[in-house]
This record gives C-alpha cells, structure tokens and sequence, in this order.
C-alpha cells in the first residue's frame, strides 16, 4: 500500500455496533466461530513455513514489510488471533450463506494473501481458504469469488490460476495497486474516475453473464469500499448511492439466479471510522432489505461478531 496511510484498525468492531445501533441486526442474529480455523485448514492455502512462522511471531523481515502493519504489531499475539479469527468468519458466513441463501460478515476481504506470503494489509487469504474449505469437503462443487474491492485481487487470483472450479472476477482501478497485477479468470481494470453509472453498468453486464456460464454454488462477494470518491486510498469516483446501488445490484442478483452470495467488507480507508464504517453499512442495510424481500426467514439472521467484530458474520 501507499506510504503514509494506516489500516483503519478498528473498523471492523465499529461496523459491529452500528449494526446493532441502528437495527440492522438483533442480537439474536449474530453468529460467532465456535474456534479459531485449525491449521490443516489453512494449509489447503498457505506454505507451512508461512503459516508456522506467522503464527509464532517469527516472520522475517522482508515479509512483515510487505504485510504492512509494522513489525510489533505483526509479530504480536493479538493479530495472530485477530487474523485468525477473519479466516473463521469469513469461512462462518458461507456456511451461513449455504444454508440461508445469504450472509454477510463484519469483516473480511483479505484479497492479497500469497500462499507464502502477506501484502497490502493481508496475511491469510480468507476467501481462498474458504473456497478451498467447502471444496474439500463437497459443500459446493464451483465457487465464485466477486471482488469489487478498489485493488485487483491479486493474491487470490494467483492462488485460483487455472483453476476450472474457482472463478475469480476482479473489477479493479487499473492503475492502483498492486502495480504488478495476477491473472484473475475475469479482470475489468477501470479507468481513475470512473462514477457511478458506468461502474454500474459493467457490474450489471458482467456479473449475470457470469453466473449464466460458471454456474456457481456459491458467491464470495468481496464488497470493498474503497471505491467511493473520498476513499484516501482508491481512484474510483463512486458515491455513497453508487455503493448502496451495487450492494442491492450484486446481492439481488445472485439470488435471483438462486445462488447464495456470502458478502465481506473488503477495504477501505479514512481516518474518521464513522464515516467508514457507514460506507461498509450499505452491504449490510441491502443485505437485510433484500433478505425481507426474498422471504429468506422470518426477520432475518445473523452474524457480526468474533473478536471484536472481526471473526463473525451476519445471515441476513
């Protein structure tokens, strides 16, 4: 990432409270990971080395710089289990999305995790590590991972090269980072500035086209926000109506080719949460709208929690 700029760090147990402060969610629909993802399962991703040497707080130098966090924070306890504990939601929310028709989480998104190393913020790849999760055990015979997060998704696409039973769909700011982009099985770099009506458009085009060929199980909807114009680190010009007009677009169409979409936060930056957090909401607030308006329970369910805010999902 960009020098200069900090993760937002606590945005994700902000989102957590505004879902419940507003009543997006009731209590009752918060879902929590019963434990952390045990190593066998992040190893279908993840070199053990990596895996070994992250976990003990041991990772070399080169490696911490590319995560991004700084060396005291990486190599501390709490982020080991902080990142452990995304990996789990983010696995807890398609479970959820399987069984309901649609989740979404609090966090998640960690869209530029190598097998053998982190990048831009991300350490373990959740969305990979849940694809490759449901795969093994036969949930799901074809996922599609959607990430319309500002950056390429990069790490996931390298990981699902070539891989007939994952289709990764990277609708990206051409000239942002990564400067080095991976090969997705569908990338649409934008042009800086691209608004809301032509951004629409393409999803809209794309995304139907996409379910009709692939014929996914499953959705892992990256829903990154840092697409808005005042993002501090995209080079998109969407508005907040925009980002409220994709989230109804993307989740109602999934569910109107009858495919579970499981939605995660995904990226975005500004240093006031409030301002940020309410920009991740407009996932959730279509989430629970379009939920009432399939008939996909009675109220909803759902999940938001973990570590502070990090681990859960909400089934909406």
């Amino acid at each position: 990432m960009p020098p200069g700029h900090r993760f937002p760090m606590g945005v994700f147990r902000r989102i957590y409270e505004l879902v419940l402060e507003e009543g997006i969610a009731a209590p009752h629909q918060v879902h929590v990971p019963p434990h952390l993802p045990p190593d066998e399962e992040l190893l279908l991703v993840h070199d053990p080395d990596y895996l070994r040497l992250f976990s003990g707080g041991q990772l070399d130098d080169e490696r911490v710089r590319r995560i991004g966090f700084g060396p005291a924070v990486t190599r501390s306890e709490v982020l080991v289990r902080r990142t452990k504990a995304e990996v789990a939601g983010t696995l807890l929310t398609a479970r959820l999305a399987l069984a309901a028709g649609l989740a979404v989480n609090c966090a998640g998104g960690t869209h530029h995790a190598f097998p053998a190393h982190g990048s831009g913020y991300c350490i373990l790849n959740d969305l990979a590590v849940t694809a490759e999760v449901l795969l093994a055990e036969g949930a799901v015979r074809r996922v599609l991972v959607l990430d319309l997060d500002v950056h390429q998704g990069d790490g996931t696409a390298f990981i699902f090269h070539d891989r007939p039973d994952v289709f990764t769909l990277s609708v990206h700011a051409a000239s942002n980072f990564p400067a080095r982009k991976q090969r997705s099985t569908l990338d649409v770099p934008l042009p800086d500035g691209t608004p809301d009506a032509t951004y629409l458009a393409r999803v809209a085009e794309l995304l139907p086209a996409v379910l009709r060929d692939f014929r996914p199980d499953l959705v892992l909807y990256d829903a990154g926000v840092d697409t808005h114009v005042d993002d501090a680190l995209g080079r998109l010009a969407l508005t907040d109506g925009g980002l409220a007009r994709r989230e109804r677009l993307v989740l109602d169409t999934c569910l109107g080719w009858g495919v579970p979409v499981a939605g995660y936060v995904g990226g975005g930056y500004d240093d006031d949460l409030d301002v940020l957090a309410r920009r991740h909401l407009h996932l959730h607030r279509a989430a629970a709208e379009l939920w009432r308006g399939y008939g996909l329970g009675g109220g909803g369910a759902g999940a938001a929690g973990g570590e502070g805010g990090e681990g859960g999902a909400k089934e909406q």
